[in-house]
């Protein structure tokens, strides 16, 4: 009984040294992708088209979304899969890049890169820098909860307009859901 009693609390131990392990790996991937993207970004500032983070990633820098009141600061990559956002918000293929004129999408997730836009208020200023230094200023203009299904949400405009994406609700247990939390912004014209 004893014995058994050893080689069950030297297995649970094994088991949580892995799951310590495990969880060290993903953060310790998180903080080295962020620091891959900053250098990516920095090529793009000088004039590299679609620097990409790592010799087998299928995303670049597109943009930085910067929010002062909240001391937010992401980079926006290219492309909205699952994949992409892993790593950092994506910006929707098919719609205008942020900073360009029409109504720019980009979508994160919940529970990490996008996690502050619970806290986002109507007239909150948002601001995006192109790797090419140009900036363009936004304010919070609604927040509204839509269905998965809700497309109009996506539709152009001749408005210059920022769209910021997430599931909803933020404290789910569940990732995905039918359910997706919206924050409009309009461009601030100085």
């Amino acid at each position: 009984m004893r014995r058994l009693l050893a080689l069950a609390s030297a297995a649970l131990m094994v088991a949580g040294a892995l799951q310590l392990g495990q969880a060290g790996w993903i953060e310790a991937k998180a903080w080295l992708a962020q620091w891959l993207i900053e250098d990516a970004w920095a090529r793009a500032a000088q004039g590299e088209v679609h620097p990409r983070p790592w010799s087998w990633a299928d995303t670049w820098p597109v943009a930085r979304l910067q929010v002062p009141r909240l001391a937010v600061s992401r980079m926006v990559l290219a492309g909205a899969s699952g994949r992409v956002m892993a790593f950092g918000p994506g910006h929707l293929d098919g719609t205008p890049l942020p900073g360009d004129a029409g109504n720019s999408v980009v979508s994160g997730h919940r529970d990490t890169h996008f996690r502050f836009l619970r806290e986002l208020r109507t007239g909150d200023r948002v601001e995006v820098t192109r790797p090419d230094g140009s900036r363009k200023e936004y304010r919070v203009t609604e927040t509204r909860v839509v269905d998965q299904s809700d497309t109009a949400i996506l539709r152009d405009t001749d408005e210059s307009r920022l769209t910021l994406i997430t599931c909803w609700p933020f404290d789910a247990l569940t990732p995905g859901g039918p359910m997706r939390y919206v924050v409009r912004a309009g461009e601030v014209v100085l």
